[in-house]
């Protein structure tokens, strides 16, 4: 039996209340449905400025009426002590996904992205360390790594962050530590590679890739690849996530106080990237005939990246359940049928 297989047997028989913010959001609202599905408490959080109530809908669909009543959600803004102060009341461990995420997001709106990323999570850990909260769990993200070109990405190595984006949560892995020295509170950082799977919104100009490309050959739309396809990255399907913030919130306070990797320790090129996209849709009988268009470089990006998932292995027994194959499969039923096709 695997340590996550353990830890989801203990939930069930001794169930917790569990923080999510931002959990109207892709990550947020697939951590919702496995927590209701272990038959958790969950208090959700969420302003809607990137989350939809839609994912919250879906939600409520997937699980049974009375896992649904064990849910109860707050409108509003970490950006507002207040609001934390309330949210984290008699909760024992907290999931932070709430942030504005995006590269091109950040460099556009620095300011907005800082307000929420900085000072909403400064609110959210103060708040759980006030209220003496058990476990902190919160999306940190690759873009720390910056401008180290070691691969694969090791958690103590780290350069210079290349946007916005990625100072605000290089800012947060800052003052996780400072709580933890100052107050002795444990916190563990989650830097997220590439997240994807179903709920991820296709729409806007933040999209990630992999929605973004999946919705936009569904509708036979052209397809852009910034830089010559070679760029790489570590696509991590959300299931693995998932996995990763339930260990990571239960661990042992020996397993705090720490950063990792969320990943599955391999690399695909955005060409490549294309050719799985395209193959996954013809298996749902979707069929996309175009050729990718190639731009410049996006500022801000990095050309490579990929995780060392070691520690994570070693310290709170990680063990990625699919790759970017499976993964993909598991997810385009989702895209096709969200799309209208089916």
């Amino acid at each position: 039996m695997t340590k996550y297989e353990q830890v989801q047997l203990e939930l069930l028989k001794y169930p917790k209340v569990w923080l999510v913010t931002g959990v109207a959001g892709f990550i947020g609202s697939n951590l919702l449905e496995k927590l209701l599905k272990l038959n958790q408490k969950v208090v959700g959080l969420d302003n809607f400025s990137t989350g939809h109530q839609y994912n919250l809908d879906e939600v409520q669909d997937l699980v049974t009426d009375e896992q649904w009543q064990n849910f109860s959600f707050i409108e509003g803004d970490i950006r507002n002590y207040e609001t934390c102060l309330h949210s984290v009341l008699g909760v024992d461990y907290i999931l932070h996904q709430a942030a504005l995420g995006s590269v091109p997001r950040s460099i556009s709106d620095p300011i907005t992205s800082n307000s929420t990323n900085v000072t909403g999570f400064l609110n959210l850990l103060n708040a759980a360390k006030e209220c003496n909260v058990k476990s902190f769990t919160y999306a940190a993200s690759s873009s720390t790594y910056g401008d180290h070109p070691a691969l694969p990405k090791v958690e103590d190595n780290i350069g210079k962050p290349l946007s916005p984006y990625a100072v605000t949560k290089y800012v947060n892995e800052l003052y996780a530590d400072v709580y933890f020295r100052t107050y002795g509170f444990n916190t563990i950082g989650l830097r997220y590679f590439n997240v994807f799977g179903k709920r991820q919104d296709p729409n806007g100009a933040y999209a990630a890739v992999i929605p973004k490309w999946s919705a936009s050959m569904i509708k036979n739309e052209d397809i852009y690849i910034n830089g010559n396809g070679e760029t790489s990255r570590d696509f991590c399907y959300i299931d693995n996530t998932v996995q990763m913030n339930i260990l990571a919130a239960t661990a042992p306070d020996t397993a705090k106080n720490q950063i990792y990797n969320v990943a599955v320790g391999d690399r695909t090129s955005l060409n490549n990237l294309f050719d799985i996209i395209k193959m996954s849709l013809k298996e749902n009988n979707v069929t996309f005939s175009n050729v990718p268009n190639y731009k410049n470089f996006r500022v801000g990006d990095v050309m490579h990246s990929q995780a060392d998932i070691s520690k994570a292995t070693e310290k709170l027994g990680y063990f990625p359940t699919d790759t970017i194959y499976t993964g993909i499969q598991k997810t385009m039923p989702w895209y096709v049928n969200n799309m209208g096709l089916k």
